[in-house]
């Protein structure tokens, strides 16, 4: 007995120490990423970190998957389908990689491809096993939040948040674009929000949410914000045909005063989703859009690797099959679509509340909203939707919440006429 306590309690602290490095690298990766571009664009500090995702990310590689690895061998259940298939995925887009840049393809599109295969399999390990459901995870990551908005707010120019735009930065090269800051708030809020039951504090985080992206001009994630927003809250509703009242009288509430609220907000490139065909950049997208269609109609098969220049990529679901072909842009839409299929149909119209279900789905809608609209194929989001998968599907089977024993119960008699009424005997 004292030994299986003994085991207990160490396995206790390992998990505890495990739990220690992965929140770590979540917010060092992430809310992290925004406080150091703010330091940067501000002028306080200068590009001692370079760009600061990549040497973070290559700071926690080991010990992140060391983790992994020590998990899957302490309980080999938790290896899943979704790691096997993510598993084969990375290995096929690895090879790509590795066979085109031997054969001399352009170094700067190779060297992000790997990076990038680093960022995803983090992140994977991330979702996968971090307790989004603690207090400490939830406090830190409201308050990371707070700080996150207040920097936006203070440091915005006529309703824009741009740092750039300040000209104080010592190494302005090196300063993130709206994009990166964008990253950092949309995985924070995702993955605070799902796990957040209470129904006034989930209002504030959607209304500071929305507030945040739309001076950061991100309107990819904006939009993105704004999809969710009702996705989840149907999901938390206790009475599904009153939120459906309520979301039909704000919708026309809003379609009376359009207008108006539109001449109240200040004028950025967030109002441009009103009316793209007035949006150079998304007239610039359409255009690498066309492009990448020429090039898998000249490429069917195999695509063409990095047969474009760094920064012009297509920005959806194609740029996997103009890098990867057609067989890699179609396990990527199978990894997106089908693992959180059937966890919707198990979870979603359930009279139960489970915030990693609702982390898994909040990030799938996203994860295919921008990969059919605006995102390159190797974005994050997929990598926290699948991580999240995989941890609902090993807890579904083994975890607290695993589905009951169907099985026949144990017999009470070991032999039959035992439990069968035997009539009396005739006294003698």
């Amino acid at each position: 007995m004292k030994k299986s306590r003994k085991g207990a309690i160490a396995l206790r602290g390992w998990e505890r120490r495990d739990q220690l490095v992965l929140v770590a690298s979540f917010f060092l990766l992430f809310p992290g990423f925004f406080f150091y571009h703010t330091l940067l664009g501000t002028g306080t500090t200068g590009a001692f970190l370079g760009g600061y995702f990549a040497p973070v990310a290559v700071a926690f590689a080991m010990p992140v998957c060391l983790i992994y690895l020590a998990r899957v061998r302490r309980d080999p259940r938790r290896l899943t389908m979704v790691d096997l298939h993510y598993g084969l995925f990375f290995a096929y887009f690895l090879t790509v990689v590795l066979v085109n840049g031997a054969s001399g393809a352009n170094r700067t599109i190779v060297t992000n491809h790997i990076l990038g295969i680093l960022f995803m399999v983090l992140v994977y390990i991330q979702f996968s096993l971090i307790d989004f459901d603690s207090r400490r995870f939830r406090v830190v990551g409201i308050l990371s939040l707070a700080a996150m908005s207040t920097i936006a707010f203070t440091n915005s120019v006529d309703g824009v948040f741009y740092l750039g735009a300040l000209g104080i930065a010592k190494d302005a090269d090196a300063l993130a674009t709206y994009q990166g800051f964008s990253r950092s708030y949309l995985f924070t809020y995702l993955a605070v929000v799902s796990f957040t039951r209470h129904l006034p504090l989930r209002l504030v985080l959607h209304a500071l949410g929305a507030a945040t992206l739309f001076v950061n001009t991100a309107r990819s994630e904006f939009a993105a914000l704004l999809f969710t927003i009702p996705v989840i809250e149907f999901y938390y509703s206790r009475h599904k045909l009153y939120f459906i009242l309520a979301a039909a009288m704000v919708a026309v509430l809003l379609s009376m005063y359009f207008d108006q609220i539109l001449a109240s907000l200040p004028s950025n490139r967030i109002l441009e989703l009103l009316d793209l065909s007035h949006s150079t950049s998304a007239n610039k997208r359409h255009q690498l859009t066309v492009h990448a269609w020429q090039t898998v109609s000249a490429h069917p098969l195999f695509g063409d690797y990095a047969s474009y220049k760094p920064g012009y990529y297509s920005h959806n679901v194609l740029s996997a099959w103009v890098d990867l072909g057609l067989f890699g842009m179609v396990y990527l839409a199978a990894l997106a679509v089908l693992p959180i299929t059937p966890m919707f149909i198990h979870e979603y119209f359930a009279a139960r509340d489970r915030g990693l279900f609702m982390c898994a789905f909040a990030f799938a809608c996203v994860t295919i909203l921008l990969l059919l609209t605006s995102h390159y194929f190797t974005d994050m989001l997929l990598s926290a939707t699948l991580g999240c998968c995989a941890r609902y599907a090993y807890e579904r089977k083994h975890g607290p919440h695993r589905a009951p024993e169907l099985s026949t119960s144990a017999l009470r008699y070991t032999d039959f006429r035992e439990a069968v009424p035997q009539p009396r005997q005739p006294r003698a």
